[in-house]
């Protein structure tokens, strides 16, 4: 059965006139007639009665044009999506980011590629690196904001800031106001991490290796925000990116000095995957941006 013989039938059961049909589908009568008998083999029953010269749709054409018909606007809807899908100017767009992006680098960035591409849909995922990762590579993100993280082929990667780490301590502590603190004076402070195998523990981990520093875990979390809790709590002190949901009745953050601390923030994508129009329109836009 091809698309074509079910176009032929519904054209035919709609008018009810062979010399017809064929004349608005372009094609010769004994055509139109082969056609409809070889789908009437195939389906095993007879789709229209003839009388004479006549032909008439019968019950089971009825019911097979009803299918038929619903086939065809289902179609129409899988056509105008693909070719959605295929213009850059409008397409789905899954994107993950990391937490503390959500607040105005992510939305700046998406209000940016509105500017020229209104009617692109986003879908976000809000979730840690090493998860984002795990979304991208299982198809469920197109694209996402994550920090620096071990990756090969074909996950592609492209660095496109540098967020400075700052040392975040409690509003009562003893360095709450510094201006500045070096990595030497944390060491032997009570120090709350995140679990080993996150990205931004290793890079925690990277400085005070550098600089031949021992770190004293008192508590290690999954969450960055759990972390700023205990902080909060007095319960320790971490070494954190800068974010606007810390809050300062609680929390001091402080520059460190002498070292520079910083965590990489890059976009990363499948390399093997069809990559949608609207979806490789976003990415070149936000290396762009950050690329000038």
């Amino acid at each position: 059965m091809e698309w074509q013989q079910l176009h032929y039938f519904r054209t035919l059961a709609n008018m009810q006139h062979m010399t017809r049909a064929a004349e608005q589908l372009a094609i010769s009568q004994p055509a139109l007639s082969r056609s409809i008998a070889k789908l009437e083999e195939e389906l095993g029953v007879p789709l229209f009665d003839r009388y004479g010269r006549g032909i008439f749709l019968n019950h089971f054409g009825e019911s097979f044009l009803k299918r038929v018909t619903a086939m065809q606007q289902e179609y129409d809807k899988a056509l105008v999506e693909l070719q959605e899908l295929n213009n850059p100017a409008y397409g789905e767009i899954s994107l993950g980011f990391l937490h503390t992006l959500g607040t105005n680098i992510v939305p700046d960035i998406i209000q940016d590629f509105r500017i020229t591409h209104p009617d692109v849909r986003f879908h976000l995922s809000q979730n840690y690196s090493h998860n984002q990762l795990k979304l991208l590579q299982s198809g469920e993100l197109d694209i996402c904001l994550l920090a620096a993280i071990e990756t090969e082929p074909p996950v592609m990667w492209q660095e496109l800031w540098r967020d400075e780490l700052f040392v975040v301590v409690p509003r009562k502590h003893r360095f709450a106001k510094r201006k500045s603190v070096t990595l030497e004076e944390l060491e032997g402070e009570s120090f709350i991490h995140l679990k080993k195998g996150y990205p931004l523990r290793k890079t925690v981990d990277k400085f005070f290796k550098q600089n031949h520093l021992q770190l004293q875990p008192a508590f290690e979390a999954d969450e960055v925000a759990t972390i700023t809790g205990f902080i909060a709590a007095g319960l320790g002190i971490s070494l954190l990116p800068n974010d606007e949901n810390y809050n300062p009745e609680r929390i001091v953050k402080i520059p460190v000095k002498g070292t520079v601390c910083e965590r990489i923030i890059g976009l990363a994508w499948m390399d093997h995957q069809t990559v949608l129009p609207a979806v490789a329109a976003f990415r070149t836009h936000v290396i762009s941006l950050f690329h000038k």
